[in-house]
C-alpha cells in the first residue's frame, strides 16, 4: 500500500530516514540535486550581490522567463554557500500537498539537515497534516542558523494550498528559515504584505537580462571574440535572453564567420526556434497559441487589437496570464504589451507555415483598426504591410499628415516605407504622395506632373460627386476631400516657393486659408506642421521678391508657433530666413542670433542636417566675412557643403551664391568672386536683393582691378532702389572722380531705408573719403569716428579693409585710435569700453570645465578621464560650446572664450 514507504505515517514512530514516496516510491534523487553549470557559465556579480540579500529576507523570489538564466544563477549562488541548502526541483503532473511535502522534507535530510523523527511523514500524497506543519516550524525557528531552501520550476506547484502552507511555515519558522523561489510565474504567495513589510529580495526577468558588456563576455568564453557594437545588436535582438545569447554563441562557433551570423542570423532556423516553440508556444492551448501567432505581426498590441486578429473576444484574460506567466510577452502598460522580437520573429515565420496568406490580412484588419483608433504611424506601417496603398496614402493625406514627408523627424521613415508602392494604384491620395515623394528630391517635373494629376482626378470625382459643381464638406467622422485638396495647396505652394513664383505662392495660401475653415479643428491642431510648412514657403517666396515685410509677417509666424518636434523643421527654415532679411539690411547682430538660434532649433530635436533647405549656416558664413573672420565664414561655408540639404530653392541658391563670392573677394580672388557671381539662379521671377547683392560683388571686383566706370554702371541697372546698392554705386562713383554724384546718391537715402550698421558704416566711410578728397580734415574725423562708434557693436571689420590705404594713417590718430583699438587695430580698448561680442546662449558650468581643459591643451580623452566622464559626453559638450560661441574649431574657441572674458 502507498503509505507502507513511511512506517507508522505522521504520528507513528517509523522510521528516522523514510526511503520512498507515500506512493511507496523511491525518491527522485535527481530533484534534489543542485544543477552543475556549463563551462561556458557567467557568473555576473551584480546578480549575485543582489542574491545575497536573500540571507537576509525571509522569502526571495527569482522569477523570469524560461531560459533566462534563474536555475543557473541560483544554483552557483547556492554552491558558495558555507551552509546547507536544501535544493528541490518541482514537477509537473502531480500538484497534491502530501507528495509536495514529502519530497520537501526529504531535500531537507538531503543536504544533511537534522530532522527529529516526531516531526514525522506525510503518508498520503493528497494532503499534509497541519500538526506536521506546526511541528516543522518549531524546529526551524530553533535553528541557530536559518536553513536555506531553494524551490526551483515553482511554477508548476499550482495548488493554492501548497501556497498556504509555504506561508504558514514561514511565518512561525520565526526566521529559521530563507526560502528562494525560482519561477516563470507569480506565485500565489501573498508577497505583497512581504513587500510592505520589506522581508523579500527580488529578481525580475529585466534584471536577469544581460547586459551587453555581459555578453560580450559570453561570447569570449564560447571562444568568440566580437566588437563591441556586434554585441550590443546581439544583446537588442535577443533583449539579454540567456538562452537566446548562448544558443547563437553555439551556432556562431560553427559559422566561418561568427560576427556575420550574429548580426544576421535567421531566428526562425535556428536552436532558439525550437526552444522557444517547445518551452512557450507548444505548451499553450489552441486558442493561446492561434493568438500568438496572429499578434506577431504587431509591433504592439492590446486586447482589443488582438480580438480583432483573432476574430474572437478572449484576449484580455490571454494576455494578461502570458504576461504572467512570462512567456515572452511583456506589459507595456496602459493594457498594451509586446512580444519579444525573437520569439516574434519566430511565430510570424510559423504563422506563414501554418497559415499562408494570412499574413497580409491581419495587417490589413490591424491597419484599419489602429487608423480608426488615431495611431497613424503604426497605420501606415500596417497598410503598407499589406500592399494596401490606396489604405496607406489615403490615411496619410486624409490625416493632413502629407506634411510629415518634410519635416526631419518622420521624412525619411515614411520616404522609405512609400517607396515601396508601385505605379498601379492611382488615386489622388496616391499621386499626392509621389508627388511629394518628388518635390522633397526637388524633381520639379515628375512632382507637378503628379500633383496635376491628382487635381484632375479630384475635381473629376467631385463633380461626378456633386454635379452642381459643389465640393462635399467635411464631416465629423473626416475631412471629406477638403483635406486633399489642402495637401494639394501645400505642394503646390512648395512648388511655387522651389520654382521662385511668388504669385502662385499667394493663390495656393489663400486657397489654403479657405479649405482650413472646412476642415475639422482637431485635425489641423494635431498637424500644425501643415500650417507652419505653407507660412514658411509663402514666407521664402515673399523674400524672393524682396517683399521683406511681408515676408517677415509669415515668417514671425512660423518661427513663434509652438508645436514642438513636429514644427521644428518650418521653425528652423524661418528663423534662418529672417536672419538673411536682417543681413541684408545690414543688421548683422540680429542676423547672427537668428541664424543661431535657426541651428539650436535643429539640435535640439536632433534634426538631420540635411532636412531642410541650410540658409542659417550661409548667412553666418556671410556675417563672418563682413567681420573679417574668413577662416569662420571658410567652416560655416563648409558645414553647408557637408550638410548637402534635400530641397534647394532659389532663396538658398542666392544666399550661397552671396557668401561665396563674397568670401572670395575678401581674400583677393576678384576673378573667381566674378565667376562665382556668374550662375543665375533659376526662378520664374527675378529677385532684386539677389540681383543687387551680386551686382555689388562684381562692381566691388571691377574696382578692385581698376575699373569704376563698370563698377558704378553696375549698380545703376539695379532695379528697387536698394540702399546697399546705392551705397555701392556712390563708392564706385566717387572712385570714377564723381564726388558730387557720389554724395547725391547718399542724401537720397531716407530713414525709411531701414538700413542697419553694415549699410551706414559703408555710407559713413564713402563720406569720409569724399570730405578728405575735398581737404575737410574735420568732417573725416568725424565721419570715420561716427562709422568706428556704428561698426564696433557689430565688430563690422570688413568696410575699413575695403575703405583703402587712406584710412589707415587715420585710425592711428587720437581720439579715433581709441575708438579702432582692440577689436579693429592692434592694442588695448580703452580703460571702461566692454567690447565682449555677445553671446547667443549661456554656456552651462560643465561647458565652462570643459572649456577651461581645452585651454589647457587637453585631449579629448584626457578631458573625460579629468571630469569622470565619457568621451562622448565631452564631446556632446564640445558641440555645444563650439555653438553658442560660433566657432569650428578648438583654438578658435579658447580664443573666443578669452575675448569674451570667459576664461
Amino acid at each position: 500500500m502507498a503509505g507502507f514507504g513511511f512506517g507508522f505515517g505522521e504520528s507513528g514512530s517509523g522510521p528516522a530516514v523514510p526511503c520512498a514516496d507515500p506512493h511507496g516510491d523511491p525518491f527522485l534523487r535527481t530533484r534534489f540535486a543542485v544543477p552543475a553549470r556549463p563551462a561556458t557559465f557567467l557568473r555576473r556579480k551584480r546578480l549575485a550581490d543582489h542574491l545575497d540579500q536573500a540571507l537576509r529576507t525571509p522569502l526571495t523570489m527569482v522569477n523570469g522567463a524560461a531560459g533566462a538564466g534563474k536555475t543557473l544563477l541560483v544554483a552557483d549562488w547556492a554552491e558558495a554557500r558555507d551552509r546547507p541548502v536544501a535544493w528541490l526541483t518541482a514537477e509537473a503532473g502531480d500538484p497534491r500537498p502530501g507528495m509536495f511535502w514529502a519530497y520537501l522534507l526529504q531535500a531537507l535530510r538531503a543536504a544533511g539537515v537534522p530532522l527529529p523523527v516526531e516531526i514525522g511523514c506525510p503518508a498520503d500524497a493528497s494532503r499534509v497534516d497541519r500538526t506536521l506543519l506546526t511541528r516543522l516550524a518549531t524546529e526551524l525557528a530553533a535553528r541557530d542558523r536559518p536553513v536555506i531552501v531553494v524551490l526551483d520550476e515553482y511554477d508548476r506547484v499550482s495548488a493554492p494550498e501548497i501556497a498556504e502552507q509555504l506561508e504558514f511555515l514561514l511565518h512561525h519558522a520565526a526566521g529559521g528559515m530563507r526560502l528562494i523561489l525560482v519561477t516563470r510565474t507569480e506565485p500565489l504567495l501573498p508577497l505583497h504584505r512581504h513587500r510592505a513589510a520589506g522581508d523579500m529580495t527580488e529578481i525580475r526577468n529585466a534584471e536577469l537580462a544581460f547586459t551587453p558588456g555581459e555578453a560580450a563576455v559570453l561570447l569570449g568564453l564560447h571562444g568568440l571574440r566580437v566588437p563591441a557594437p556586434a554585441a550590443e545588436a546581439l544583446v537588442a535582438r535577443t533583449r539579454g535572453w540567456a538562452a537566446g545569447l548562448r544558443l547563437c554563441a553555439l551556432a556562431a562557433r560553427e559559422s566561418p564567420d561568427p560576427e556575420t551570423y550574429l548580426k544576421r542570423f535567421e531566428a526562425e532556423r535556428t536552436a532558439v526556434a525550437d526552444f522557444l516553440l517547445a518551452e512557450v508556444l507548444k505548451r499553450q492551448t489552441p486558442e493561446t497559441q492561434d493568438l500568438l501567432l496572429r499578434v506577431s505581426v504587431l509591433e504592439r498590441f492590446c486586447p482589443d487589437l488582438a480580438n480583432v486578429l483573432t476574430e474572437r473576444a478572449d484576449a484580455e484574460g490571454i494576455l494578461t496570464g502570458l504576461h504572467r506567466e512570462n512567456a515572452f510577452v511583456e506589459d507595456l502598460g496602459h493594457a498594451w504589451y509586446r512580444l519579444h522580437p525573437l520569439f516574434g520573429e519566430i511565430l510570424r515565420a510559423h504563422l506563414r507555415v501554418r497559415s499562408p496568406g494570412l499574413e497580409p490580412v491581419l495587417h490589413r484588419r490591424a491597419a484599419q483598426w489602429l487608423r480608426r483608433s488615431g495611431t497613424l504611424a503604426e497605420a501606415l506601417g500596417h497598410g503598407a504591410a499589406a500592399g494596401d496603398w490606396e489604405f496607406t496614402a489615403g490615411a496619410l493625406v486624409d490625416d493632413l499628415a502629407i506634411g510629415q514627408l518634410f519635416t526631419g523627424l518622420r521624412s525619411d521613415d515614411l520616404a522609405e516605407l512609400f517607396s515601396r508602392m508601385g505605379p498601379e494604384t492611382t488615386t489622388p491620395a496616391t499621386d499626392l504622395v509621389r508627388a511629394a515623394r518628388a518635390l522633397s528630391r526637388c524633381d520639379l517635373d515628375r512632382g507637378l506632373t503628379h500633383l496635376r494629376h491628382a487635381e484632375r482626378t479630384l475635381a473629376g470625382e467631385e463633380n461626378r460627386a456633386a454635379p452642381d459643381g459643389e465640393a462635399d464638406a467635411a464631416t465629423e467622422d473626416g475631412p471629406g476631400p477638403a483635406a486633399t485638396w489642402l495637401s494639394c495647396a501645400l505642394l503646390e505652394a512648395l512648388a511655387a516657393r522651389l520654382t521662385g513664383s511668388p504669385g502662385r505662392a499667394e493663390l495656393a495660401a489663400g486657397a489654403a486659408e479657405r479649405l482650413q475653415e472646412t476642415v475639422p479643428g482637431h485635425l489641423l491642431a494635431k498637424h500644425p506642421e501643415l500650417t507652419a510648412l505653407l507660412l514658411a514657403h509663402l514666407g521664402s517666396t515673399r523674400l524672393w521678391a524682396g517683399h521683406f515685410e511681408e515676408a517677415r509677417a509669415a515668417l514671425c509666424l512660423v518661427a513663434d508657433c509652438s508645436g514642438g518636434a513636429a514644427t521644428a523643421l518650418p521653425r528652423e527654415d524661418s528663423l534662418g530666413r529672417l536672419a538673411l532679411i536682417d543681413y541684408l539690411n545690414g543688421w548683422l547682430g540680429r542676423a547672427e542670433r537668428k541664424a543661431m538660434a535657426a541651428l539650436t532649433v535643429a539640435e535640439r530635436y536632433g534634426l538631420p542636417q540635411s532636412s531642410g533647405f541650410g540658409i542659417g549656416r550661409l548667412v553666418l558664413a556671410a556675417v563672418a566675412v563682413d567681420r573679417d573672420d574668413l577662416r569662420l565664414a571658410q567652416g560655416h561655408l563648409d558645414a553647408a557643403a557637408d550638410a548637402r540639404p534635400n530641397m534647394r530653392d532659389p532663396v538658398t541658391e542666392a544666399g550661397r551664391t552671396i557668401a561665396t563670392a563674397r568670401m572670395l573677394l575678401a581674400r583677393g580672388d576678384t576673378r573667381a568672386a566674378l565667376e562665382a557671381t556668374e550662375p543665375a539662379v533659376a526662378a520664374d521671377v527675378a529677385s532684386p536683393w539677389a540681383a543687387g547683392h551680386t551686382a555689388l560683388v562684381a562692381s566691388a571686383a571691377h574696382l578692385a582691378e581698376g575699373r569704376p566706370e563698370a563698377a558704378a554702371e553696375l549698380l545703376h541697372t539695379v532695379p528697387g532702389h536698394q540702399a546697399v546698392c546705392a551705397v555701392g554705386e556712390a563708392r564706385a562713383q566717387l572712385v570714377a572722380g564723381r564726388p558730387r554724384a557720389a554724395l547725391d546718391l547718399l542724401d537720397r537715402l531716407g530713414p525709411e531705408s531701414h538700413a542697419g550698421p553694415a549699410v551706414t558704416v559703408r555710407a559713413l566711410l564713402v563720406r569720409a573719403e569724399a570730405a578728405a578728397a575735398a581737404g575737410d580734415s574735420v568732417a573725416v574725423r568725424r565721419f570715420v569716428a561716427q562709422a568706428l562708434r556704428e561698426a564696433r557693436r557689430e565688430r563690422l571689420r570688413r568696410p575699413f579693409a575695403e575703405a583703402g590705404g587712406w584710412l589707415r594713417p587715420l585710425l592711428d590718430t587720437a581720439p579715433l585710435r581709441g575708438l579702432a583699438a582692440g577689436w579693429l587695430t592692434p592694442g588695448p580698448p580703452p580703460a571702461g569700453l566692454d567690447e565682449r561680442p555677445p553671446v547667443v546662449e549661456e554656456l552651462s558650468g560643465r561647458e565652462r570645465d570643459v572649456l577651461r581643459r581645452l585651454a589647457q591643451l587637453m585631449s579629448t580623452e584626457e578631458i573625460a578621464a579629468d571630469l569622470c566622464v565619457s568621451v562622448n559626453t565631452v564631446k556632446t559638450h564640445l558641440k555645444s560650446v563650439f555653438r553658442k560661441l560660433s566657432v569650428n574649431r578648438r583654438n578658435d574657441a579658447v580664443r573666443r572664450a578669452r575675448e569674451l572674458r570667459l576664461l
